[in-house]
């Protein structure tokens, strides 16, 4: 068994999107191929309705799965087959775009204002870019939580992860999406197979991902040596992993909560036009044709 170095650690940095989100961003619109088959990953959180309640209005998807999980708040989602919904605290939606298909997600805060989800987005192979969209939406009891005689807690959203399957199936990329939080004190060693990509994202507490037996000093995106993987508040920081078939947790007065995310990598070219993500220009510029003349919806 060897432990997953830590390649890079990223701090999400803030940007907006839709119509005026504040959200911090921990990679996309750039250089992924560390994440193939992932493309983007946002953390949209705050306790001010001001900075979340414009939403993300209509807009078109092409080519990829989309992710949403939320922790707190509700986001309504509506689309252009009439699908509408609602998710709640800790319910999951997966969209797979497909062919192509117009969204919006409206987040509201709860009864305190606070609002706090993720969205990833994942890539899909040239042979699945045209397929029939699809949803899986996700309610919070249907997704399977694994409990460690140490505390440790998993909940196993998409993927297997010690003897329970997550309820999102059938994706190319062969995903694995977990919520892990590791008790206070505690040393923990969780398996990633080595043919993944993966990365963790820190979301609350602090701790350190390291070798067992050395600690490692990695560069932060600022070119600063550090052998942990969070800053003083331990938020926000994603890791990227490089190969191995284990990762090594370490936390110390606190615990530390955290998404696991790993996946088949494609290995595809990827043309990219904000949220339409094909395999080559001319695909790109077809799709975009398309949404122009009103021929951009293929199914439904």
């Amino acid at each position: 068994m060897s432990i997953r170095p830590v390649k890079r650690v990223v701090q999400a940095q803030p940007t907006m999107e839709g119509a005026g989100v504040h959200l911090r961003r921990a990679f996309g619109f750039g250089e992924t191929n560390d994440f193939d088959p992932f493309l983007l990953f946002d953390d949209f959180r705050g306790d001010r309705p001001q900075d979340y309640l414009a939403g993300f209005p209509w807009h078109p998807h092409r080519g990829i799965e989309t992710i949403t999980y939320v922790l707190a708040g509700t986001v309504a989602h509506a689309d252009s087959l009439g699908n509408t919904g609602a998710l709640g605290a800790g319910d999951v939606q997966w969209m797979t775009a497909g062919s192509g298909i117009l969204h919006q997600e409206m987040p509201t805060g709860d009864a305190t204002g606070r609002m706090h989800g993720f969205q990833l987005w994942a890539n899909l192979p040239s042979s699945l870019k045209m397929s029939t969209p699809r949803y899986q939406d996700v309610q919070s009891q249907h997704i399977p939580e694994v409990i460690d005689d140490d505390g440790t807690r998993v909940r196993v959203i998409c993927g297997d992860f010690w003897g329970k399957s997550g309820p999102v199936d059938g994706i190319a990329a062969d995903p694995r999406y977990l919520d892990v939080y590791i008790p206070p004190g505690t040393r923990k060693t969780l398996p990633v197979e080595t043919y993944r990509h993966a990365f963790a994202y820190v979301f609350d507490g602090k701790g350190s991902f390291r070798a067992a037996s050395t600690p490692q000093n990695v560069r932060t995106e600022d070119g600063d040596a550090t052998d942990t993987v969070t800053d003083e508040n331990g938020n926000r920081s994603l890791v990227l992993f490089d190969s191995g078939d284990e990762i090594t947790v370490q936390t110390r007065d606190e615990g530390m909560r955290f998404l696991l995310v790993s996946g088949k990598p494609l290995e595809e070219p990827v043309a990219w036009y904000g949220p339409i993500v094909m395999n080559t220009k001319d695909e790109l510029r077809q799709a975009v044709s398309e949404l122009r003349d009103g021929t951009f919806i293929k199914h439904g």
